[in-house]
């Protein structure tokens, strides 16, 4: 399944955010959009699940057309996954993992034996299953970001869309949610991740989309994309772009200079 935009202009009736941007997230694949604060990623984002309509162009989903598509099918087809926050009611990890089967219910129907079944799998497959019954609210940050891609999951969806999953998690827990996207890339989900952070690129992604001022500057492999140039520009300091060695072998890190 592919996610494509051609030609899109993105924003609100009032005010235009990014122009004349184009994008395919292919199947199977870790496309990372990167860019500083008030570049368009998380209107860009919103646009391509249909949450807010392009101003021009257009946005397909395996080649249809997402504006004459049904919602439910949308949802069905896309997962998203919003930056973490602390929700205001005490739903348990896997009430909030059971949200993410609405599309697949009837209007006012209860969850199924199958819907709990699939929102205990998701919690298992992310290695937090002992989650299930505790409140959202009294876990933590990291643990609330898994519960939130579980979510994802149990939507059935052959694409997520994440929307700076990282944001505001520790060191370790960082780590953790990298290395759930990287898994799920490898089991076939295509991946659009939102981030400010290159080196998570560097860690995850196969392509990285370059936005700046609602522009997107570059579209290319991660090793191509994410230069020293590019960066310095992108983020306006100067940026090296280094070697490292790790157990798995040799990383490409982003370091300011």
């Amino acid at each position: 399944m592919t996610i494509e935009a051609r030609g899109v202009d993105i924003g609100y009736p009032d005010r235009v955010v990014g122009r004349s941007i184009d994008l395919t997230l292919e199947d199977g694949e870790v496309l990372c959009i990167l860019g500083p604060n008030g570049s368009g990623k998380t209107t860009l984002l919103r646009t391509l699940l249909g949450l807010v309509p392009a101003l021009a162009g257009s946005v397909t989903v395996s080649g249809i057309d997402i504006r004459g598509m049904p919602r439910g099918r949308l949802a069905r087809e896309i997962a998203y996954v919003p930056q973490a926050s602390i929700p205001a009611f005490d739903f348990t990890a896997e009430e909030i993992v059971l949200m993410g089967r609405t599309a697949h219910m009837g209007a006012f129907s209860p969850p199924s034996r199958h819907d709990r079944d699939v929102a205990r799998a998701a919690l298992a497959r992310l290695d937090v299953g002992e989650l299930a019954t505790r409140a959202i609210t009294a876990v933590s940050g990291g643990e609330r970001q898994l519960a939130l891609i579980a979510r994802a999951l149990a939507t059935e969806a052959k694409a997520i869309v994440m929307d700076e999953p990282t944001a505001n998690l520790d060191f370790g827990n960082q780590a953790r949610v990298l290395a759930q996207v990287s898994g799920l890339r490898d089991a076939g989900v295509s991946i659009l991740l939102c981030t400010h952070d290159p080196d998570h690129a560097f860690q995850v992604a196969d392509r990285v989309l370059l936005l700046y001022h609602g522009r997107a500057i570059t579209l290319a492999r991660t090793e191509d994309a994410l230069t020293a140039e590019n960066l310095s520009a992108l983020y306006g300091v100067p940026v090296h772009v280094a070697e490292v060695a790790t157990a798995g072998g040799v990383r490409r890190v982003c370091v300011r200079v």
